[in-house]
This record gives structure tokens, C-alpha cells and sequence, in this order.
């Protein structure tokens, strides 16, 4: 008996040494630019975005990144919105050997004193590795996709890259006519082939005629997935990146007759059914709450527009397998979230910028298992189902913010105290003041005069009609910027006091 326990330990030991957890992030970095001084969007030519802006923007993801694996960072990153190189050299980029002359220097030294012209022509993805490689994220290797555009079409300003750890197998990018192109890579885990597409799709979610692009995306990566598994049913692919679609796409916007995430490349939510012949794709999403679905926001609700979607092979006994429940959106308190929980976005404000992304990360974990067995399937907790209520968008909850708490008050700043700076935009702030003259809804306070303004039509009406010139108010707001205006937002009817 003592033997065969001895022997049951032996081979208990083998199996989870075998084992090879692992951790895929997507993330949308909401345009990361490199410093050569050319750039196809105005707010990244030089006059606005400086190596300081750069600085700032370099570090604040890898700040995000490196809360990942108690500080390593995943080993499979997919990234969105990186600079296409404007200036590109003449052969594709050997990340090692473009680093390798900084290798005793930080990237602040780098894009401070000792920048050079060669520094300036790094392109984005290597100012990032550097970055990553300064707060301990290291061994990555780098892939991104051909971003020539098809003939006749317009050049594109932003890519997809993934970083890795795993050995890089295989690399192609797949076209679509007036969209980014879509990259595929397939890195070998441990001996298990993995395939990973990084995907940024048409933007304009809920607008019907961008949807016709996405619907061609989604064309463009199905007919690729088909071939892989015609070949492997159980092939295992992981599908990551901002489609641009909520993954309700078909419920929340009925009048779209055809969505590409949901009816061109069949993402859907019911889970038990992918272990079956009836769908081959999984929503990710459909692992948490409905109420907890939500990455990005507009407008006073959530969005779901990053996604992670797995295949059918990811359930079985074979190659590499999905940990059940793992998926997690990545708000890091006292980092990338808000007072409101909302995503701290980037801001250009000031010599450096702040902020960090319109988005939060999303993240799955993933293991390898030895048993080689793609016709049994793991056993799942609370599986995944789509449910009706599943089309009512997310509201952010703005009347149930504590606001005597949260607010910025008169008294909690002191005499002399510029409200009008980075540190205060995006607070909320408990406004007393006089209604200023003028055609704009505008309030005096502390001496200097505000924009008042509601994203809901309905309310901003109500506070036209209610707030009267010489007037005084009382309401909450959050502090902002729009075209170097100053204003107040009032994001619900509870603010007004």
C-alpha cells in the first residue's frame, strides 16, 4: 500500500509539473506614438506630443501591464492602437539589436538627456519593450502585423502588435478592404500550438453603416478560423483585440440586420455548446455578471468593445485549455480607474500628460495538459448562457455615487489653489455659484467662469430652463476640458441640488 501511495504521488507530481499556466491580456493603449515628429494625427504632431507626453504614456502602460503575474506580466500581450511607423527603416525591425545599444540606459535618460536622432526613429513597439523592460517585464518577443495598405486605399495610422514569451511559430496578416489588417500568430506552448489573432476592427459600434466594415472583418477572420478548423476541429485559438462591437452587438442594436462579431463570426455566449458540434466560438464576457460586463464607456454607459473569444479546442483535454472562470477586466484601484470606477483615459495636459487608456485590460488564464484527449472536455462551474436581458446596456450608476464623500469642496481646497490643472480634471466637484450672462450655460465660481453641460439631451434642457442668469446654483460636476474650454459635467439629475 505504502508503494502505491509512493507511486500515485510519483505520477501526481509529473502531471502538474507538466502543466504550464499562462495568462493572455488585451489591451487598447489609446494611441501609442513614437517620437520621430511625424505622426497622421494632429494630436501627436510635435506641437502637442513630446517626448515627456511619450514618457509619461511608456511608463503608465507598463505600470498597468506589470499588475499582471505578480509583476511579470502575462506572456501573451495583444495590444491595439501602437503608431505605424512613419519612418520605418528599410529592413523589419530587430527589436534586440535596436535596444541593445540602451542597455545601461533608462528610457527616461533615453527620451530625456540623452536623446538622440536614433532614439527618435524607434519605433513605438520598441519604446514600449524598453519600458516594459525598465519595470521588470522582460523575454518578450515582438510581432507586428504588415500595415501596407491595400491598393488604392489610404495609408493606416495605428496597428496591432503581440508580445510573447512563447516561441513565435508562424506569422501572417490578413487584409480587409478599408480596414486594419488582421495579425495571426501561432506561438508553440510548451509543444502545444496556440493560434492568436489581434484584431482592431472598424470603430462606431451602435452605427449601422461602419457596421458593414466590421461585418467584413469579421468575413475576413472567419474564413481564416474555417481553414484552421477544417483541418484541426480542435485547433486552439484565441481570438483578442477591440472589434469595436459590444459582444451583444445583435441584441443591443436590432435594426443592424447583419453584426460581425455575432452573426458573420459567430461569437456567442452559450458555453455548453462549444464542447458540441452547434458553435465553435466563446464569448469571454459571458463569464461574469451581466451587471459586471464592461471595459469602456460612452455616454453614461458601459461598452464591452475589447474582447477575448476562445475556440472549441480550448475546452478539451488536449494542447493547451482555458482555466474555467478566469476572465477578469482589469481595474486597478489607486492606479487606472477613476473615483467613478470609469477608465482613466489619457489626457495631454500639462508638460507630460497623464492618464492611461479609454480602456481597461481584459485578461483569461490558460494551462497545457498532457492527456491528449480532444474528445473529452473539462467540467465546467456556471456555465456561460446568453439571456434576454443580456440587450439592456450597463448604466455607470452615476446616481449612486456617494458624492459628500467623493467631492471636491470649497474648503477641501486651500486659499490661492488653481482648480484649473491637471490634478483636479476629471474630479468631481460640489459647485456654488452665481449663473453667468451670456448664450452659454455657464457658472461663476472661485472667480473664474465654467461651461455647464449634460451628455443627456434631456437634462441639459432642464438645466437650461432652470438655471437662470445672476441666479445662484448649487450642483455637482466634474471637471473638464473641451476645445480649451473649462467646463462642468453634470452627469445626472441627482447632481442638481
Amino acid at each position: 500500500m505504502r508503494l502505491l501511495k509512493l507511486w500515485f504521488v510519483t505520477c501526481l507530481l509529473a502531471v502538474t509539473a507538466s502543466a504550464r499556466p499562462f495568462m493572455v491580456v488585451a489591451y487598447n493603449v489609446e494611441n501609442l506614438f513614437d517620437v520621430d515628429g511625424v505622426a497622421g494625427y494632429e494630436d501627436y504632431q510635435p506641437a502637442k506630443y513630446s517626448r515627456a507626453h511619450a514618457l509619461t504614456k511608456l511608463q503608465n502602460i507598463a505600470r498597468v501591464v506589470a499588475r499582471y503575474e505578480g509583476g511579470k506580466g502575462p506572456d501573451v500581450l495583444l495590444l491595439c492602437e501602437l503608431e505605424v511607423d512613419a519612418t520605418p527603416g528599410k529592413t523589419p525591425p530587430d527589436y534586440d539589436a535596436l535596444l541593445a545599444p540602451y542597455a545601461n540606459l533608462k528610457l527616461a535618460d533615453m527620451l530625456g538627456a540623452k536623446f538622440t536622432p536614433a532614439i527618435g526613429d524607434l519605433p513605438a513597439e520598441a519604446l514600449l519593450a524598453k519600458a516594459f523592460a525598465d519595470a521588470g517585464l522582460t523575454g518578450y518577443r515582438i510581432v507586428i502585423g504588415d500595415s501596407t495598405p491595400l491598393a488604392g486605399e489610404r495609408k493606416q495610422e495605428i496597428k496591432c502588435a503581440v508580445f510573447t514569451r512563447f516561441p513565435v511559430k508562424q506569422t501572417r496578416s490578413h487584409a480587409t478592404p478599408g480596414a486594419r489588417a488582421i495579425l495571426e500568430v501561432q506561438v508553440d506552448v510548451d509543444g502545444a500550438p496556440l493560434y492568436v489573432f489581434a484584431n482592431h476592427w472598424k470603430s462606431g459600434a451602435s452605427d449601422a453603416e461602419t457596421e458593414k466594415t466590421r461585418a467584413l472583418n469579421a468575413r475576413t477572420l472567419r474564413l481564416r478560423l474555417d481553414e484552421l478548423l477544417r483541418a484541426d476541429p480542435h485547433a486552439d485559438i484565441v481570438i483578442g483585440g477591440d472589434l469595436n462591437s459590444q459582444y451583444n452587438q445583435k441584441q443591443r442594436y436590432p435594426a443592424m440586420t447583419v453584426t460581425g462579431i455575432n452573426d458573420v463570426l459567430g461569437a456567442q455566449g452559450d458555453e455548453l455548446s462549444v464542447a458540441g458540434a452547434r458553435h465553435d466560438l466563446y464569448n469571454l464576457w459571458y463569464e461574469l455578471p451581466a451587471a459586471a460586463r464592461g471595459s469602456d464607456t460612452y455616454r453614461g454607459e458601459w461598452g464591452t468593445l475589447i474582447h477575448l473569444i476562445i475556440s472549441r479546442g480550448l475546452y478539451d483535454l488536449r494542447g493547451v485549455q482555458y482555466v474555467d472562470n478566469s476572465f477578469a477586466v482589469g481595474k486597478f484601484a489607486g492606479l487606472n480607474v477613476s473615483e467613478r470606477g470609469e477608465p482613466v483615459r489619457w489626457a495631454f495636459d500639462g508638460p507630460a500628460g497623464s492618464g492611461f487608456s479609454d480602456h481597461f485590460p481584459i485578461s483569461a488564464k490558460f494551462t497545457t495538459v498532457t492527456d491528449n484527449r480532444p474528445d473529452r472536455t473539462i467540467s465546467l462551474l456556471n456555465p456561460g448562457e446568453e439571456r434576454a436581458g443580456d440587450a439592456t446596456p450597463v448604466a455607470l450608476g452615476y446616481a449612486n455615487l456617494e458624492l459628500e464623500k467623493i467631492a471636491l469642496t470649497a474648503d477641501k481646497l486651500p486659499a490661492g489653489t488653481a482648480l484649473r490643472s491637471d490634478a483636479f480634471k476629471g474630479k468631481i466637484v460640489r459647485v456654488e455659484g452665481k449663473v453667468a450672462e451670456g448664450p452659454r450655460l455657464a457658472v461663476e465660481f472661485r472667480g473664474e467662469t465654467y461651461d455647464v453641460y449634460s451628455y443627456d439631451e434631456a437634462l441639459r434642457k432642464k438645466l437650461r430652463a432652470e438655471f437662470k442668469a445672476g441666479e445662484t446654483v448649487k450642483f455637482y460636476g466634474e471637471l473638464g476640458v473641451f476645445r480649451d474650454r473649462w467646463q462642468f459635467i453634470v452627469r445626472d439629475a441627482t447632481w442638481v441640488k
